[in-house]
């Protein structure tokens, strides 16, 4: 596979060795690997990034290198990288204080064993007992041209120059909705394609659950219901919708949550009925709202998770229990239509200020503006 970034890991590659970086290339899984999660690189902010995969294997060969194994021999007898240190080293790196370890324990190790099964070499090797890891030195010791070449510090140059690459990519993205809130209304058009563009199939996943939040944010702003625990004090409220937690966190959370209403929205990118059913199960089927990320009608994705269900389960009960759960389905063309009644409303400004803080926090994008703020203090 080449795509524009393979241009950019060849030029590292020849750094480093020169007219063997061809061979080297060809001969090593890893790199090939690398290559394929740093597709996304000239594809803008909007496509995945896949820092959790990439940065267990950076932080791995850090303390590889830091310990001198890329210059001396015996890591066989070393001891293992502790996991505090590898994640802490995880979490400090650029986009990434708030990934989790799942890439360190499995992850990492299952994509890399779907791309290549012949290969006979585990990535990442962990013993649980002690919580110790280390990376598989088979895979960073090529042979070419019968020579044999550590390429741990050529990793570690790629992987930088991806992060460099997608960390331009989302403060243009940052820039852009900075620049479309400023601009006149006679350019709503132009702000409303920029934001449904987001809408996208094929964009991050964490990108569609905040745009999705911001347009249901809105939409639902100026609705009302009346609200109380006594006939005599009855109040009107907004209803109001909040995140609850990170995107794509893997953390067992609804992602949305309405007051006063305590309705509940799951976002997801899948028509998997055992996803579904297992977010049912999370609210002990309690109703529930799935937005998802898919052109398809809503129609046709309700009718689809049910006949995935019944292929399943033999018990029609237990189907139409789970069915009875789903309260709505919210797919692309419905948020499309939400999306313009906010705007409608006046609210596009707003939605797109959403999008701003939302897109800082999931990226932690503030900590670049406060490493900016200290050097100036510095100076």
């Amino acid at each position: 596979m080449r795509h524009p970034f393979t241009d950019k890991i060849d030029e590292i590659l020849k750094k480093y060795f020169a007219d063997d970086f061809e061979q080297i290339f060809k001969n090593s899984e890893l790199l090939q690997y690398i290559n394929i999660k740093t597709k996304s690189a000239n594809r803008g902010s909007k496509s995945r990034s896949s820092f959790g995969n990439l940065y267990a294997i950076y932080v791995l060969l850090e303390d590889y290198i830091s310990n001198g194994f890329d210059k001396k021999s015996g890591y066989s007898e070393f001891a293992g990288a502790k996991f505090s240190d590898l994640f802490k080293g995880h979490r400090e790196l650029s986009f990434g204080a708030k990934l989790q370890n799942h890439a360190l324990n499995h992850r990492m190790n299952e994509e890399f064993k779907k791309f290549f099964p012949t290969c006979e070499f585990t990535p990442i090797i962990r013993v649980v007992a002690t919580n110790r890891y280390w990376f598989n030195e088979n895979l960073i010791n090529i042979t070419a041209n019968k020579q044999v070449f550590n390429i741990s510090h050529a990793i570690l140059e790629i992987v930088d120059a991806y992060v460099e690459v997608k960390r331009g990519s989302f403060e243009k993205f940052i820039d852009t909705c900075e620049k479309l809130k400023e601009l006149e209304e006679e350019i709503i058009p132009k702000t409303s394609e920029f934001v449904l563009g987001l809408l996208a199939p094929n964009v991050d996943a964490r990108v569609f659950e905040i745009v999705s939040f911001a347009i249901l944010k809105f939409y639902y702003f100026d609705q009302t219901v009346f609200f109380g625990f006594d006939l005599d004090e009855i109040e009107e409220e907004n209803l109001k919708l909040y995140k609850t937690g990170r995107t794509n966190a893997n953390d067992g959370g609804i992602d949305f949550v309405m007051k006063p209403l305590g309705r509940f929205f799951q976002v997801t990118e899948t028509t998997d009925v055992k996803k579904y059913f297992l977010d049912i199960d999370k609210l002990e089927k309690f109703p529930i709202t799935f937005v998802v990320k898919s052109i398809a009608s809503s129609e046709l994705l309700l009718s689809n998770i049910r006949t995935n269900a019944e292929k399943q389960y033999s018990i029609k009960a237990v189907v139409d229990k789970y069915i009875s759960c789903i309260e709505e389905i919210i797919n692309i063309q419905e948020l499309t239509i939400r999306f313009n009644k906010a705007v409608e409303l006046g609210y596009l400004n707003d939605i797109l200020s959403e999008i701003i803080t939302q897109s800082k926090v999931e990226f932690n994008y503030e900590e670049y503006e406060d490493e900016d703020e200290d050097n100036e203090v510095a100076d």
